[in-house]
This record gives C-alpha cells, sequence and structure tokens, in this order.
C-alpha cells in the first residue's frame, strides 16, 4: 500500500544530481525542499529545475517547498577557531565584531543587551551550551558559564524568554523570496513565526513583489515559545504549519515537545490546515543504513496524531543514505497506515471558526457517504487546490483523486495527505468533467466499470468558487 501520509525531503550536496533526485522520487517523496540556510541562487535555480525536468520525465507530481531562512543570531569569529567554555567561569558577550576566546565572544545581534535580564538562559550551538546571564550593559552581557563544551564559529544563539526585537522577515529573506517565486516554487515555509502579524506581512510582501504568486500557500513554522501561545490566530492565517522540532526543543523544554505537538497536529486538523512533523525524524540514517526504534516509533506515533506530512532534513540533504531513509521512511508510514484504526487518535470535527461554506460540509458529507455506500474512490475538481486539502482532512478510507487544469495547484498537491493529483484540460460541462474523472481513476486506481465513485465540483462546471455539488456516479464501460 502506498503511504497517504506525505514525504518531504530536503536537498542538498548528498542528493543534488538527476539520478538520485530521481530515485529518491520512486521511492516515496512528494515535496522537495529547498533550504535557503545553505547554498546559493545559481545552485538552487539548478536544482529547481532537475527537480521539474525528472518530475515530467517520471509523471511523479513534485511540490517545491522554498524553506526562508529567517533572521539567525550566531556567535562571531573565534581567535583560535574554537574556545573550549567551561563550567563555572565567566563568559562575556559583545555585540561587537571581535575575535573572541574563552573569556569573551561576540554575537550579530545589537539588541542583546535590551533582550535579557539577569537570571536569564542563552544557548549556544543548538543549546549544548548553557549560560544564564548575571549583569547586563551598554554593548555587553556578562554570564555564567553553567554547561561548558568546545564553542565553534557562527553556531546559533539561542534565547529562550528573551524579548528579541528581531522580525521574522529578514533581507535575505526578501531576496531569497524573489528569486524562489520567479523559480516556480509551490510552497512558502516561514521562519521565525511569532502571531499572526508575520503571516499577513508576508503576504502583503508576496502581493506586492509576484502579484501573480499571491495565492501560494504559506507554511507557518513554530519555533518559537510566542507561536505556541498564539496558535489559534496563527492557524487561521496561514495555509499550514511545521511542527520545528529541533529549534522548539530548545526554546522550551524537551519534556514538553511531544505533547506540544500533539496539541498543534490536533489543531491543524480542526482548523483544516496541512500541519509537517519535521527535524531528527530518522536522523541516525544520516550514517546509518537503518534508523533506531525509536527513530520508527517517533515516525509511527506522528502518523497516529493525524499528521500530513513528515519531513527529513539531513538525513536526504547530507547523510550516506538519502534514497534509503525515504525508503523507510514509506514502509513505517505505510505500516502505520494499515493500523490507524486499532492506534489513530483522529477526531475529524472542524473548528467553528473556519468559514462555514459550502465546501468544508461538502467533504464531510463525502466522507460519510463513502463509508455507507461503499464507494470506491473520491474525485474532486479544484482550481485552487482547497477542496482537495479539506476533503484530505477528512480523512476518508478511499482514494482522493484531484483533478484540476492549472499547474501550479496540480503541484501544490502533492503536499495534501492521501491526494493522487492529475493535470487534465479544462472542462466545461458535467459531460467533459465525468470524462476526465474517468479516465483518470482508470490510470491511477483499479477501478473497473460498475464501480462507484463521488465527485465533488463547483457549479457551473469550470468557474472558480467553492464546491457546492456532490455527485454519485457509476463508471461506465468505454
Amino acid at each position: 500500500m502506498k503511504p497517504r501520509a506525505r514525504i518531504i525531503a530536503t536537498l542538498g550536496p548528498a542528493s543534488r544530481d538527476e539520478s538520485t533526485i530521481r530515485r529518491l522520487m520512486q521511492a516515496g517523496m512528494n515535496v522537495a525542499r529547498i533550504n535557503f540556510s545553505h547554498g546559493n541562487h545559481d545552485e538552487h535555480a539548478e536544482l529547481i529545475k532537475r527537480i521539474r525536468k525528472i518530475s515530467n520525465a517520471i509523471n511523479h507530481p513534485t511540490a517545491i517547498l522554498l524553506d526562508l531562512q529567517g533572521p539567525k543570531i550566531r556567535v562571531g569569529e573565534l581567535g583560535k577557531g574554537k574556545a573550549t567554555l567551561v563550567s563555572g567561569e565567566t563568559l562575556t558577550i559583545t555585540t561587537k565584531a571581535i575575535s573572541g576566546d574563552e573569556k569573551k565572544i561576540s554575537v550579530d545581534y545589537d539588541d542583546l543587551p535590551n533582550s535579557v535580564q539577569p537570571g536569564h538562559r542563552i544557548l549556544l550551538d543548538d543549546g549544548k551550551i548553557e549560560l544564564t546571564v548575571k549583569t547586563i550593559g551598554t554593548d555587553t552581557v556578562e554570564t555564567e558559564i553553567i554547561t561548558g563544551g568546545i564553542l565553534k564559529p557562527h553556531k546559533g544563539v539561542n534565547i529562550p524568554g528573551g524579548d528579541l526585537s528581531i522580525q521574522a522577515f529578514t533581507e535575505k529573506d526578501l531576496e531569497d523570496l524573489k528569486f524562489g517565486l520567479e523559480q516556480g516554487g509551490d510552497l512558502i515555509a516561514l521562519s521565525f513565526v511569532r502571531s499572526a502579524n508575520d503571516i499577513g506581512h508576508l503576504r502583503q510582501t508576496i502581493a506586492k513583489v509576484a502579484p501573480e504568486s499571491a495565492d501560494i500557500p504559506i507554511i507557518a513554522k513554530l519555533e518559537r515559545p510566542e507561536a505556541i501561545d498564539n496558535l489559534r490566530e496563527i492557524m487561521q492565517a496561514a495555509d499550514g504549519v511545521m511542527v520545528a522540532r529541533g529549534d522548539l526543543g530548545v526554546e522550551i523544554s524537551p519534556e514538553t515537545v511531544p505533547v506540544v505537538q500533539k496539541r498543534i497536529i490536533e489543531m491543524a486538523n480542526q482548523h483544516g490546515r496541512v500541519v509537517i512533523t519535521a527535524t531528527q525524524m530518522l536522523e541516525s540514517m544520516i550514517s546509518s543504513p537503518r534508523p533506531t526504534r525509536a527513530e520508527a516509533s517517533d515516525v509511527a506515533n506522528a502518523i497516529f496524531d493525524g499528521t500530513d506530512a513528515v519531513m527529513l532534513s539531513g538525513e536526504t540533504a547530507v547523510g550516506k543514505y538519502p534514497v534509503e531513509t525515504v525508503k523507510m521512511m514509506a514502509s513505517i508510514i505505510s505500516q502505520s497506515e494499515t493500523h490507524m484504526q486499532e492506534w489513530g487518535h483522529i477526531e475529524i470535527k472542524f473548528d467553528d471558526d473556519l468559514p462555514h461554506d459550502n465546501a468544508r460540509y461538502i467533504t464531510l458529507a463525502a466522507k460519510a457517504l463513502a463509508q455507507d455506500k461503499d464507494v470506491t474512490a473520491i474525485a474532486v475538481f479544484t482550481q485552487s487546490g482547497r477542496t482537495a486539502r479539506l476533503m484530505s482532512k477528512a480523512r476518508p478510507d478511499v482514494p482522493i483523486l484531484a483533478f484540476t487544469p492549472i499547474q501550479n495547484t496540480y503541484q501544490r498537491l502533492s503536499l495534501y495527505w492521501g491526494v493522487i493529483p492529475t493535470l487534465i484540460p479544462h472542462a466545461e460541462s458535467v459531460e467533459k468533467m465525468l470524462a476526465h474523472v474517468e479516465a483518470g481513476m482508470i490510470r491511477a486506481t483499479s477501478l473497473k466499470p460498475g464501480q462507484e465513485v463521488i465527485i465533488i465540483a463547483g457549479f457551473p462546471i469550470g468557474t472558480k468558487g467553492p464546491a457546492n455539488f456532490t455527485l454519485l456516479h457509476t463508471i461506465r464501460q468505454r
């Protein structure tokens, strides 16, 4: 059985050649992630070109996720290339550019003294090194080293609980956004989201710099404690969310991350939003051909909780076994999905804050009809992809085939749980629509004449607007 949850794979040095990209798609990659924290525009342009070429060649629709870097606070240069920080010693952090050592280091965040208070924690290198703020100067912060270690230049700095005066959207993000939209990216992931205002700002920016891409779905990366505090409003503003467990696990206590993950997935499902579970899912496969048992359980539990997609980062970008990792991910998903009735914890109950349009009720009715009437599949005609997304969130037991005449929508549909995208000519009548359904379903499934399918579309046929009718159709002898 093919996985219904989607697999996002980050492409990088280990997976950028055509042969590997092809094998990743054949192994089950549905979305290719371009990480703007690494590489340059020339490299990314060539990579996007390869993805499109191979996707078209093997008829495997693949969405491209443009992951914006967002603001990063980093350690400055170190005189000896590294510094050994000893627990109990004092370390001064300055906002001035210096060549640091064991006693004093610099960071590239000018407002650090105004963002912390005595007693605040400062974490270096993904939390491996922990400091506590003692005193604050004009451009310095004096800290005590709580957990020491070897620090290297340009490592990340996290300030849990700090009042950071950093914008979620940087000048680098703007340049990367313009480039990515010019290259035809399908989805945007925004880092450092703290409130719905961050999503609104990005939408306004896209409308200004690339109005033809104004409808591109935005995925809010949930990395900050403020995002969890403002989860409902972010959920309403974004098209989807990503549980970015790496940064989140540094900013909040690690033991609370599993609970927060479950809460995010549940709320995303209630709001009809896509939810991606990310970071360290099969991390041991960066260097090992097999995952740990704990990693396999982690992926399975995300599936049982109702995530739409699971994401691989270093495993496929720089790991030794990128293709094997995607195969393993697909295998774990498939095995988990065969046991959803036993262990799944998904309650389909759309939140009352959702717009009360026809599409919301029609998708739930189609799921109920599919169960009661024992139909073979559900076909959705969609222009923007929204009806397909809502049908996906309803989690029917039968395949969902989404038909669209729009290339961008066709690619974006690859992110939605259980959806099989099909690109079709524009249909202007019910008869033409039914012909497309029958041809597409026979190609993509094991449908036979005489079997029944549910068709969801908007009327008049071919017009843009929410779905407003459902048709029970019997496949005819061709």
